[in-house]
């Protein structure tokens, strides 16, 4: 892939991707204030793929990849961050902490992929470990604090977005496949499930209830998370990942937990305690090196 710069287009595009999914983490918490964990997961994905279902042709991959990615990236990413967010965890340590993704995501390319990680990464790994243990010791019980079940179910959206990474990468192998189509069909997955566990969680009168008396905060939700925060804004960084290298798109990724920490603080009011502000700073500074430490010895040894 030859090394063209990014144009003032691509530039928005991506600076739209990181608004969005930074706000993303407030839009989850408004949602969660009118539906359950479950059921808000249900709808995010009926209304991302039903609407699309007789317009987007299936991708051209065995029904495997769309199936496993569905169930990953959907009932486990965000089965395990809806419950977190409702179990105490602020959306603004949310936005950091989901971005353990780009590790697990390196501990599982080894074996998974046969991809070799480099001296840097595995630096980044550590400082970042070192701030996730800062964040997961300044816990709490009270009003607007993080707490400790909050972060072990988010670290494990984390970790659920890293495996249907490796989803993807081994799609890749497979096939030049449609991102639209895939993210549209692959959205079919998680919704029976999703529903499946509302009912049982909560029970078929307390459903009824919630879908019956939804209010508009909810309803603008569901519909930011689905067309957004999903379709929208995956589609956009497939197309940036397409037209240009990874090393060039993915440092754009390290203003995500910006974006969601401003915006928590504007929208809830959330600060975190300092112990909080070091553990994140030590994550984002893990990021900057997993993601610029191969760069910054290339251009040393050049």
């Amino acid at each position: 892939m030859n090394a063209v710069p990014l144009s003032s287009g691509d530039f928005l595009r991506a600076l739209a991707v990181v608004v969005i999914w930074g706000l993303n983490f407030v839009v989850m918490k408004v949602g969660l204030q009118g539906l359950s964990p479950m059921l808000l997961g249900a709808l995010r994905f009926t209304a991302a793929a039903l609407p699309f279902l007789l317009f987007v042709k299936v991708p051209n991959l065995p029904w495997r990849y769309l199936v496993a990615y569905g169930l990953a990236q959907g009932l486990g990413q965000f089965g395990f961050l809806f419950l977190g967010l409702h179990l105490g965890m602020t959306a603004g340590m949310a936005s950091v902490v989901m971005q353990t993704q780009a590790f697990f995501t390196l501990l599982m390319a080894a074996p998974l992929l046969g991809e070799r990680a480099r001296a840097a990464q595995w630096v980044g790994l550590v400082v970042a470990l070192c701030g996730l243990l800062l964040i997961a010791t300044a816990h709490g019980e009270g009003p607007g604090q993080m707490t400790l079940a909050g972060f072990v179910l988010t670290l494990g959206a984390g970790f659920m977005w890293a495996v249907s990474n490796i989803v993807v990468r081994l799609a890749n192998r497979v096939s030049d496949y449609d991102p639209f189509g895939f993210l549209v069909w692959s959205c079919v997955f998680p919704i029976l499930p999703f529903f499946g566990l509302a009912l049982w969680m909560d029970g078929p009168s307390s459903v009824a209830r919630q879908l019956s008396g939804m209010g508009w905060p909810a309803v603008l939700s569901v519909l930011f998370l689905a067309f957004f925060a999903t379709l929208l804004a995956y589609s956009l960084w497939t197309r940036l990942l397409k037209r240009h290298p990874a090393g060039r798109v993915t440092p754009f990724s390290l203003l995500v937990p910006v974006v969601g920490l401003w915006s928590a603080w504007m929208f809830f009011g959330e600060w975190p305690l300092p112990q909080q502000w070091l553990g994140a700073l030590a994550v984002l500074m893990g990021l900057v090196v997993n993601q610029l430490g191969g760069f910054f010895v290339r251009l040393r040894r050049a």
